[in-house]
């Protein structure tokens, strides 16, 4: 991924009505130079799969405040795996108890950023897993 800029798309999946923080990741993200492409809020996992295929991204952000993560990131994953054969690395943020981030990494999420999360520690965590081509962290 030397020459390509790295590809992310985020969103809010769900009835979550608060997007201050996914906004200012967004631009955290494009600030290191990565392309981010925000859905913005109360979208559905289809709809999120959908466009996730069809801008062809590396990277889904998935923020959730509402308390619906485990189903909302789920649904996501699903959804995008049926439609499409591409390895993309999940993400997630938002309000994640730690006792939920086992199910998320079970279901496909590479790692959850609370708040708080230094947008350099999202960065760089992107950075290494697009080198890597590995989903797997070590939190």
């Amino acid at each position: 991924m030397v020459n390509k800029k790295i590809r992310v798309l985020m969103a809010k999946p769900g009835l979550d009505g608060h997007d201050r923080g996914a906004i200012a990741v967004a631009q955290g993200l494009r600030d290191a130079g990565m392309e981010v492409i925000y859905l913005g809020l109360r979208l559905t996992p289809e709809q999120i799969a959908e466009a996730a295929i069809q801008e062809d991204v590396d990277v889904i952000g998935l923020g959730c405040l509402s308390g619906g993560h485990l189903a909302l990131f789920s649904k996501t994953i699903d959804s995008f795996k049926k439609k499409s054969n591409r390895d993309v690395l999940f993400i997630g943020g938002g309000i994640i108890p730690k006792k939920d981030i086992p199910v998320l990494k079970k279901a496909g999420i590479g790692a959850t950023f609370g708040p708080g999360t230094p947008i350099n520690e999202i960065v760089s965590f992107i950075k290494a897993k697009m080198e890597t081509g590995s989903d797997d962290n070590e939190d």
